[in-house]
């Protein structure tokens, strides 16, 4: 009689190609189902923010007094923050209606410039007229109903889930308490990890803002305000909006000064700016203070933004906190947060 003896490589393979497979089909759905999860992943972040406000609030006031007041403050957060984009996009457009004829000016010498190089820009895509421009302004309409109706989903979520948050514990405790007790401490430490990222991000955005505002006053560049308010909401937005923050002045500056040589001074002072606050500092804090390694941040940043886009890019390492900090509760997944911390 054979006894057939177990190989455990073979073990080994089948697992590691289950694995394989499980995180193809979860990045699948993620990808494909993303106008449900995106709405839902803000809402959680967000609970995460505005939780200790709630049960502070608790402290010294009734339940329902407390649970108002936090959804009345995350309201008027966010309509403060929808209410400077717009304000800030609004004072760009008219800038740009009013100044459309030194932009024009403008684009036809750049492109006889680069004519006398041998680079012809073809029609298709060099024309520029006003067609061109509704429809820019088509695009950006367009975006700002897609945010005002995921801001409404977002807040909807939010709402309905702290009011819902303390009987869903409760629930868990009584089916199971051990379990009820794990999710618990692991949401709290991931709720603190997330806390701390934002305050080190907007505390970053904000010195950003304010840097970008001081210097774009300073040389008496048309709608400094407007820069600075923009600098600080796309330094949410790593990298991407980094580059937007930057290419958006030094075009303007072009216009307004009409020289090549500003045009470079305005470009190399803000991007200055911002590689020593949002590309130097702000990883390296990060990175020390949440354990992560910086080439995580960066890994992390290029998934989700390729899966969500522009919401992925924002949203990308605080699920890549929580994600990392559910791998370090088990202890099955402690090897791979080990391996991608910044220890």
């Amino acid at each position: 009689m054979n006894d057939t003896v177990p190989n455990p490589s073979r073990f080994e393979t089948g697992h590691s190609v289950q694995l394989l497979l499980a995180v193809f089909l979860i990045t699948a759905a993620l990808y494909l189902a993303r106008p449900l999860f995106e709405p839902i992943a803000f809402a959680l972040f967000g609970m995460a923010l505005v939780w200790p406000i709630q049960k502070a609030l608790e402290a010294r006031l009734s339940k329902f007094a407390a649970l108002s007041l936090t959804i009345l403050l995350t309201l008027v957060i966010m309509l403060v923050f929808t209410m400077a984009i717009v304000w800030s996009i609004d004072d760009v457009v008219h800038w740009t209606i009013a100044n459309i004829a030194s932009i024009q000016a403008l684009y036809e010498r750049w492109t006889l410039w680069l004519a006398g190089y041998g680079i012809f820009i073809t029609e298709g895509v060099g024309q520029y007229d006003a067609s061109a421009f509704v429809g820019v302004l088509r695009t950006i309409a367009s975006g700002a109903n897609y945010f005002s109706g995921f801001s409404i989903a977002v807040f909807l979520l939010l709402t309905f889930g702290l009011t819902e948050l303390d009987d869903f514990r409760t629930r868990l405790d009584s089916l199971a308490p051990k379990i009820g007790q794990d999710i618990c401490r692991t949401t709290a430490e991931i709720a603190g990890k997330i806390r701390k990222y934002m305050m080190i991000r907007t505390t970053a955005s904000i010195v950003t803002g304010l840097a970008v505002f001081a210097f774009t006053f300073s040389i008496s560049l048309d709608l400094a305000t407007a820069w600075g308010i923009i600098s600080f909401v796309l330094n949410y937005i790593p990298y991407v909006g980094t580059l937007v923050a930057i290419v958006l002045p030094v075009l303007f500056a072009s216009v307004q000064f009409e020289s090549w040589q500003m045009a470079l001074f305005v470009f190399f002072s803000l991007y200055l700016i911002q590689f020593l606050i949002g590309s130097y500092l702000e990883p390296i804090i990060a990175g020390r203070t949440l354990a992560i390694s910086p080439f995580v941040m960066l890994v992390a940043f290029f998934f989700w933004a390729f899966l969500w886009g522009i919401p992925g890019a924002f949203i990308g390492l605080p699920v890549t906190i929580a994600l990392l900090t559910i791998c370090e509760q088990h202890a099955s997944l402690n090897w791979l947060a080990k391996l991608l911390s910044a220890d």
